[in-house]
């Protein structure tokens, strides 16, 4: 899933949680997984929701939305894994793969965003 834009890969990403998911209902696991489908998907949502932002702040405050939901999405995938609920889940490795690639992703993007936004703007007057 690597080599495309972060509102692809995020969106690929949230479908690969759809099918995550549809797994563990087929395990009988119904709370945890809930968690597990919210989180993920609302990655995806973040991004496309930053990309029509208002500012650079609003930007910066989606995208990191984004990464904490990545984060968390990092966190219900290890505990349905320790769990044991992800036995026999075949994409369990692209599954952890993608949520670190996109945490890292994301936390660049962020931190790049906070370090332009607190640049000082130089103003250029005309000669």
């Amino acid at each position: 899933m690597g080599g495309r834009k972060i509102d692809e890969r995020t969106f690929d990403f949230a479908l690969l949680v759809v099918d995550a998911y549809r797994f563990l209902l087929r395990k009988k696991e119904f709370v945890l997984s809930k968690q597990f489908l919210r989180a993920g998907t609302s990655i995806g949502a973040n991004v496309t929701e930053s990309q029509a932002a208002q500012s650079r702040k609003d930007f910066v405050s989606k995208m990191s939305i984004a990464s904490k939901e990545a984060r968390e999405t990092s966190y219900w995938i290890r505990l349905l894994k320790k769990a044991r609920y992800f036995e026999g889940y075949e994409k369990l490795t692209l599954l952890e793969k993608e949520i670190t690639s996109i945490t890292k992703i994301l936390t660049s993007i962020v931190k790049t965003a906070k370090e332009n936004n607190s640049k000082p703007k130089t103003h250029n007057p005309k000669p």
